[in-house]
């Protein structure tokens, strides 16, 4: 259905722009209706859907193409329609009045298209190509405003570094197939409640086919992981999504919901039993340490929707870590609230973002109208935007009664069952998920305060400005009220505090669930969320009440979270600088040697034709006009013998005996 949005809106007159936000929109409806169908018939009923045919053939092997319903499929199925179906809603009242709306949504469409697709094909050939469709379609929507710098330069860093990840996934295919010839997901793998009858050793599933070499191993695996971190923006290759903000906040929700950044952790769930304890642990380390690092950053920024961003960075880190600590269901559990938690917080970005344009606009001001700095108050104009905010926030933290609250607990009680019986190193995994906890906890009461309490701060020294905001109409509050829906525990457990009994987690922990057998079920949830209370109140007492500042805005740590940790900074002196030194030298070398040796013989090989020229017209040609004028000269000579005239003719035969008279004497 999306893809038919997409050929229509390339294919109707621009002249009926508003035609193509409803044909895309009701396309979506149509899916998102369609995979409830399709969930409902699957989900935990042991009926995997599995349909092939022949799709070419290269010698003795045959490729069969095909889709793969099972449970990880049909959630994701559903997941993705039901984020992009308000998200469309809400696009056609955001992008009202722009010139381009047919070819935006047309963008929009083909993305949902290629993202659905991503999910149920059953091979890797497949995956591969509607992975690379995934991110051409993020470049296209993240750069649609093509006009403005800032969306070229971050659109071609988000294609460059994804190409990155994609050299890596393309290096596993290739061990994959050349190690077991074939490209069939559900040959390569087995798993309990994924695709086929599992095989368990040491509580994780492990590939059917037999183990690959270690150094193939670990390489496949290394180039899963490339993907994986720059899909979904892991460490070292996440520094491309804060820089995504340059497109329509619209397509900003769909990217940091549940398409692009979302692939990444469906790629890993879908070849989960490749990974050995080792490279299991490897996960775990680099999502522990970006969802620390993330949240680190996110205390200072001050762009609304940057601080989102690096939120989503923290988040897809703690589903990564669950990987990494075996905690399969609770990733995958955390990626689907995460998903409602933050469209609906990109969503409020963009009204709130919206609405202080408008401001701007109004009063002719010269100000940033995404910086939270020129914010606050807003809750008084924006009651219905205020509320959403503080649902999804709460989720965002991991509050009790929360989505959130579930999918977090489960991780960070499971990072701290896995720690036990490991060293002093991996003991801090769990650690530093419980510091990112609290830190999420602080900035995300931050953006809250900063933005909806206090007085607006742009009204410093201006008393007549215009305020003419509000909330917007239906087309901004329904996908408010459906995404605030699913930010709430009852969308996935009746009980809101356990989150064994989400059905969600059921649908994939091994046996059905985990028991709770120790303290840490218990001590987890209640010092967590105790002291993420305390740095909420904290967070409000230094930035509405204003007794205090902790924070000053100087020294080393500061500047590391303000500057993003340095990573652009390194990365460019490292990497981009050195990389364009070497592409000037090549281009001076290719100029001034290379153009100038094929000049050289340019140069050479005309003088050498001039030369050649100058000897055939002189020399060949003078040496044959000179033989001709010898032989001219013979037959002029020799044609006076035959003039007629008797007296020449004995006067000549005198001569020659005269000659010959003489001749015979001297020699």
């Amino acid at each position: 259905m999306p893809l038919l949005a997409f050929v229509i809106n390339f294919s109707i007159p621009a002249k009926w722009n508003k035609v193509s936000g409803w044909a895309s929109t009701i396309a979506i409806l149509i899916s998102c209706v369609l995979s409830v169908f399709v969930f409902a018939k699957v989900w935990n009923s042991n009926h995997i859907v599995h349909q092939q045919q022949l799709w070419f053939t290269i010698g003795n092997t045959k490729i069969y193409t095909g889709i793969l319903l099972n449970n990880l499929s049909v959630l994701m199925l559903l997941l993705v329609s039901l984020i992009a179906m308000p998200v469309h809603i809400y696009s056609t009242a955001y992008m009202k009045g722009d010139e381009n709306l047919s070819r935006y949504f047309a963008y929009l469409s083909f993305f949902c298209f290629s993202m659905l697709a991503l999910v149920v094909v059953d091979n890797l050939i497949l995956f591969y190509i509607f992975w690379e469709l995934v991110g051409f379609s993020s470049y296209l929507l993240i750069g649609f405003w093509f006009t403005r710098d800032k969306a070229v330069q971050a659109n071609k860093k988000a294609f460059i570094m994804n190409r990155i990840g994609d050299i890596g996934l393309l290096t596993a295919i290739i061990i994959l197939f050349s190690q077991y010839h074939t490209f069939d997901i559900t040959q390569l793998f087995a798993d309990k409640g994924l695709i086929a009858q599992s095989v368990i050793k040491n509580g994780l599933w492990v590939a059917p086919l037999g183990s690959l070499p270690s150094i193939w191993q670990y390489i496949a695996c290394g180039g899963i992981f490339l993907a994986v971190a720059a899909k979904s923006a892991q460490f070292p290759l996440h520094t491309w999504l804060p820089d995504a903000m340059e497109g329509p906040t619209s397509v900003s929700a769909l990217i940091h919901a549940a398409t692009m950044v979302a692939a990444g952790v469906f790629l890993l769930g879908r070849v989960y039993p490749l990974f050995n304890g080792l490279e299991l642990t490897i996960l775990a380390i680099i999502g522990c340490f970006t969802a620390f690092m993330a949240a680190t950053i996110a205390l200072t920024q001050n762009d609304l929707k940057r601080i989102l961003a690096y939120s989503t960075i923290s988040q897809l880190g703690f589903m990564i870590m669950a990987m990494g600590i075996g905690a399969y269901a609770s990733s995958l559990f955390h990626l689907v609230t995460h998903a409602f938690f933050k469209c609906l917080l990109f969503l409020v970005a963009g009204i709130v973002i919206h609405q202080m344009a408008h401001i701007k606009d109004d009063n002719a001001m010269d100000i940033d109208p995404q910086n939270i700095n020129n914010m606050g108050g807003l809750r008084k104009k924006l009651p219905f935007t205020f509320i959403a905010t503080v649902i999804g926030g709460l989720a965002l933290i991991g509050l009790p009664l929360t989505s959130g609250y579930l999918s977090k607990d489960s991780i960070l009680i499971q990072s701290f069952e896995w720690s036990e019986g490991r060293n002093g190193v991996f003991k801090l995994i769990p650690i530093f998920a419980l510091l990112t906890t609290w830190l999420t906890a602080f900035y995300v009461t931050r953006l809250i305060v900063k933005v909806f309490f206090g007085e607006l701060r742009m009204l410093h020294g201006k008393p007549d400005i215009k305020l003419h905001i509000k909330d917007g109409g239906w087309q901004y509050k329904l996908p408010l009220v459906l995404l605030a829906i699913g930010c709430l525990f009852p969308l996935f457990s009746v009980n809101p505090l356990l989150y064994e009994q989400a059905w969600l987690f059921k649908g994939f922990a091994i046996n059905g669930g985990l028991e709770r057998e120790d303290v840490y079920h218990t001590l987890i949830p209640a010092g967590v969320n105790i002291l993420s209370i305390i740095v909420i109140y904290v967070a409000y007492t230094i930035y509405v009440k204003r007794k205090t500042n902790i924070f000053p805005q100087e020294g080393f740590l500061y500047r590391l979270s303000f500057k993003e940790w340095y990573f652009d900074k390194i990365y460019n002196k490292v990497i981009v600088k050195p990389v364009l030194t070497l592409s000037t030298a090549s281009f001076w070398f290719d100029r001034e040697v290379i153009d100038g040796f094929i000049s050289l013989l340019v140069k050479t090989g005309i003088i050498l034709s001039k030369l050649s020229a100058w000897v055939d017209h002189h020399i060949i040609d003078g040496f044959l006009n000179l033989l001709v004028a010898i032989v001219e000269a013979i037959s002029n000579f020799a044609r006076k013998f035959q003039g007629g005239k008797v007296q020449y003719y004995l006067f000549s035969m005198l001569v020659i005996i005269l000659a010959l008279f003489i001749l015979k004497i001297v020699f």
